[in-house]
Formats: C-alpha cells, sequence, structure tokens
C-alpha cells in the first residue's frame, strides 16, 4: 500500500508569508504561527472541513516580518516580554526543556541567552573564542580569508536542556554547551 498525505483543510488570516508554525503536546488544538505580515497568530483548531481552524488572537507591534516563533513547553504563558537585545533581525528562537531559558539567533550574527524575565544573561558573538562541544562538518578558513560571519538561522535546545544546536548560514550546525553557574 502507498503512503499518500491529503489535504484536510487551511488555517486564513496571515497577510504574508507564513515563516513558522510551532504546536505543542500539551494543548493539541493550539496553533502559534508567525508571518512576513508583521503578525503572530493563536489559532484554535476545529477540524472542520470548510474552516480546519479559527484565529483566538493576532499578536500585532513587531517592527519587521517575524522569521520564527516556539511555545514552551507547556504552552502556558501570561505575560509578555520585550527581548530587545539584538542589532538586526532575530531570525530564530528556541524555549529549553525547562522552560527557564531561551535563546534567539540573528543577523547580528550573535546568540543570546535569555531568562524569562526578558534579561539577557549571555552573549556568544565570537564563534570561534568559545567552547565548542562538537561541529558537524570541519571549517576551513584561510588567514587570509574574507569570508563574511556566518549568520544564525535557526535553534533547537537538546531535550535534557544542556546542549543548544544552531544552524548557520556557513551550512554547519554548531553544538553548544550551556552550563549556569546557579539556578
Amino acid at each position: 500500500m502507498a503512503e499518500q498525505m491529503t489535504l484536510r483543510g487551511t488555517l486564513q488570516g496571515h497577510g504574508g508569508w507564513v515563516t513558522q508554525i510551532a504546536t505543542t503536546p500539551q494543548y493539541p488544538d493550539m496553533v502559534l504561527s508567525s508571518s512576513r505580515d508583521k503578525t503572530l497568530i493563536m489559532w484554535k483548531l476545529t477540524r472542520d472541513e470548510t474552516n480546519y481552524g479559527l484565529p483566538l488572537r493576532c499578536l500585532r507591534g513587531h517592527g519587521h516580518f517575524v522569521s520564527d516563533v516556539v511555545m514552551s513547553s507547556d504552552g502556558q504563558g501570561t505575560t509578555t516580554r520585550l527581548f530587545d537585545n539584538h542589532d538586526k533581525d532575530v531570525l530564530s528562537v528556541a524555549f529549553s526543556a525547562d522552560n527557564r531559558q531561551i535563546v534567539s539567533g540573528s543577523r547580528d550574527k550573535s546568540i543570546k541567552l535569555w531568562n524569562t524575565l526578558g534579561v539577557c544573561k549571555y552573549t556568544i558573538q565570537d564563534l570561534e573564542g568559545k567552547i565548542v562541544v562538537d561541529e558537524l562538518r570541519q571549517e576551513v578558513i584561510s588567514a587570509s580569508s574574507k569570508a563574511q560571519a556566518p549568520q544564525c538561522i535557526s535553534l533547537a535546545w537538546s531535550s535534557d536542556g544542556q546542549t543548544l544546536f544552531a544552524g548557520y548560514t556557513d551550512n554547519l550546525i554548531r553544538v553548544w554547551q550551556v552550563s549556569m553557574a546557579a539556578r
């Protein structure tokens, strides 16, 4: 028997490209989407043939298109915080497994580690000067190379919350060991 995919419906509400979609197993009827229209939409899935879901809330006010969206593993949150410390567009965000830390990667070529209060606790700016646990491909750059510093465009935490995987425009995934002095 051949596998097949069947379109079950659509979610309509964004006025620009949909850039990311987030779900969480704890709330299977909730979807969060981001878009180049500078909005986030929280959806309530109905699974109806004519309208697969309804927009519950639209979050506006971003100064540029929204590249990424992520939900905490428990799907909870009542306060919106502004995480404002990058110099350029943020391309990716991720929660730690325990929901106590957030990382963001930006076109300013940095990764920032935040607490849930919106305080930047650590910045990785110099990719070659930090401790890297492992790289999935060896990098060859000569001393005379004028290569641009890579930009971080995707982030994900390991399930134990100790390791951060970061995808870059130089085709590498850098693997960072994250350690905290005290929680």
